[in-house]
């Protein structure tokens, strides 16, 4: 009987949910933000990549899909929406647009680094805020006018770049199936256990930031950087740590991303450039000590 119960409270929770997002006037969110979003569910997702940067790391210069792509996702909640986003910005842009937001009603999660040595230096501020949908795309419109982050996405007619990769097998060595985007092949390895953030659970766990991202770049010869973040529970961190440097690939980041998460999750952000069979091997040798799913 219980577990019948559940479920009938998931199912009106999800008709809820979908009710909530018919309501919700999207054209207005992709107006004031100048792109379209990638819906999955009821999750909208819109990108902000730093096409307008050239960042370079050990002789790579990086594709924004690799490590530039900065998003913000809507997810249907009580009272609008909830907003969750991570932004891609120089140094001298981190103050005049975290005075924007605050000054907008948004939250300021997380600023730090994921990379090491790239020139310039780029870093990442994560943002929150819950209510009105337009509004909160107002807030972050406004605030990304104060950095050179192009205010509407880029229209190209070319086709995207290959990615000159055995996309077959690492997609068998990682255990779940990649997708090529912008030149870069992409994973996100979700966990096993359920993330809640105010007690609602963020799902689908890609589109808001709490999959374990893995992205190749090709880089001639069979070779590929990596980069990305895995998504751990604290007694994850080590045990991660040791086998990422054990296969040759650096730990250049590790810090939160939300405030009121549950669980505690800590995110643990990567670089390497070798061959990406070798490299796959590595990763999932540390997906291996944490609770995430293989297919």
């Amino acid at each position: 009987m219980r577990k019948t119960i559940l479920a009938l409270m998931a199912i009106g929770a999800c008709f809820i949910a979908t009710a909530r997002a018919q309501d919700v006037d999207w054209q207005k969110v992709d107006d004031a933000l100048g792109r379209k979003a990638a819906v999955t569910g009821d999750v909208h997702r819109y990108g902000f990549p730093r096409t307008d940067l050239t960042v370079t790391l050990d002789g790579v210069t990086i594709k924004p899909a690799l490590a530039l792509g900065g998003w913000v996702a809507f997810k249907s909640a009580h009272g609008g929406v909830m907003a969750m986003g991570d932004l891609v910005l120089l140094e001298s842009e981190i103050n005049p647009v975290m005075a924007k937001m605050i000054a907008n009603g948004l939250e300021i999660t997380a600023v730090h680094n994921h990379l090491l040595g790239a020139s310039p230096a780029t870093f990442y501020m994560h943002v929150a805020g819950h209510g009105d949908p337009a509004r909160i795309a107002a807030a972050i419109k406004d605030a990304l006018a104060e950095s050179k982050t192009p205010p509407s996405a880029p229209a190209s007619t070319a086709a995207p770049p290959a990615v000159d990769l055995d996309t077959a097998q690492l997609d068998n060595i990682i255990g779940v199936k990649g997708q090529a985007n912008g030149g870069v092949y992409q994973f996100n390895v979700p966990r096993r256990d359920p993330i809640t953030e105010q007690g609602m659970q963020l799902s689908p766990v890609g589109p808001l930031g709490v999959a374990t991202a893995v992205n190749f770049q090709p880089t001639g010869g069979g070779k590929a950087a990596i980069t990305g973040d895995f998504v751990l529970t604290g007694d994850e961190v080590n045990p991660v740590i040791k086998t990422l440097r054990s296969h040759g690939i650096a730990v250049t980041a590790l810090h939160s991303h939300m405030l009121d998460e549950q669980p505690r999750l800590f995110f643990m952000h990567f670089w390497a450039n070798d061959d990406a069979i070798k490299l796959a091997s590595g990763v999932r040798a540390a997906l291996d000590k944490t609770a995430s799913t293989k297919s």
